[in-house]
């Protein structure tokens, strides 16, 4: 090498969670979203949630299915999927999380064919036994991006909690929407029930709200702490990632929602209430790719 010569090498290092990893944490968010609204009706007897507690389990059941293919996608040998079963790691989510992608589709399985059956007191039991287990499969995915302690954007308490109110939100949604085609395409009277979708649209409102306190909070939180927080921060307000985060996470997909289905004039209105139910989607599919991509994006330190 010549006497003065600097050469630099920019290594690319490929981020090991894929867009994949996204989609399966939103598949899982709707599956565990749908099948609690279905426990509504058939495990705790709210009459009023009944039309939409068969159609919750069979979503429930048909995401769960797709899930999991995100995951193997994502693998770099697919076909070494199995490997997670049988080399354990008991301090490992990713380990509980194989677990509980095997035992919660079952109890799926167990608790749809009670309720199309007609046993209510089966139904109830498995319904009730379920809802751990939907709140266990989507949580621990919260876990398991918490636990990326060298990630700033990941490491933070509100995690679980930020995954499973935005998985209400995304099933909540996808119910309302359910719930207008079904009206409107296979219903006999070509009738929506708009109570049912008004009252899911005030919940959906509600969950928002919710999952909006706690973005805010994780931002002020990233705000005021290190300089690796700081930069992951700014990087969702002013930098790479703002549109995702900014404009379709919380303008498109959380305050213009809620503010068609708070204002008097459109939140008794199907049309707005189902732009609104579709806009949610789509913010929270933002915020898992903000999340999975965007928090592999600054470099570790």
């Amino acid at each position: 090498m010549e006497e003065g010569v600097q050469v630099f090498y920019n290594v690319f290092h490929e981020p090991p969670l894929g867009v994949p990893i996204a989609i399966y944490f939103y598949m899982t968010g709707l599956s565990a979203g749908s099948f609690i609204l279905s426990t509504m009706a058939y495990g705790f007897g709210m009459i009023k949630y009944k039309p939409i507690g068969k159609i919750g389990v069979v979503l429930a059941i048909l995401l769960l299915v797709m899930a999991p293919l995100s995951l193997i996608i994502d693998l770099g040998q697919p076909l070494r999927f199995w490997h997670l079963l049988l080399y354990l790691q008991p301090t490992s989510p990713i380990t509980w999380g194989s677990f509980l992608l095997t035992i919660y589709p079952l109890n799926c399985l167990i608790y749809g064919s009670f309720m199309f059956a007609g046993n209510a007191r089966m139904t109830r039991l498995f319904g009730l036994i379920g809802i751990p287990l939907a709140l266990s499969v989507h949580g621990y995915t919260g876990f398991i991006m918490a636990l990326g302690k060298a990630r700033a954007l990941w490491n933070t308490a509100l995690m679980p909690t930020y995954f499973l109110v935005s998985a209400m939100v995304s099933g909540i949604a996808l119910m309302i929407i359910i719930v207008i085609i079904q009206g409107l395409v296979f219903s006999k009277e070509h009738k929506v029930n708009r109570d049912l979708a008004f009252n899911l649209g005030r919940m959906l409102s509600m969950t928002i709200l919710l999952d909006l306190f706690l973005v805010f909070s994780d931002v002020i939180l990233l705000l005021t702490a290190d300089t690796d927080a700081r930069e992951a921060a700014y990087m969702l307000l002013t930098g790479s990632f703002s549109t995702y985060f900014v404009l379709i996470e919380i303008i498109m997909g959380a305050l213009f929602p809620v503010a068609l289905l708070m204002a008097p004039f459109t939140n008794k209105r199907l049309v707005p209430v189902a732009i609104a139910a579709f806009l949610a989607m789509v913010g929270v599919m933002a915020m898992r790719y903000v999340l999975v991509i965007g928090g592999q994006a600054l470099p570790l330190s």
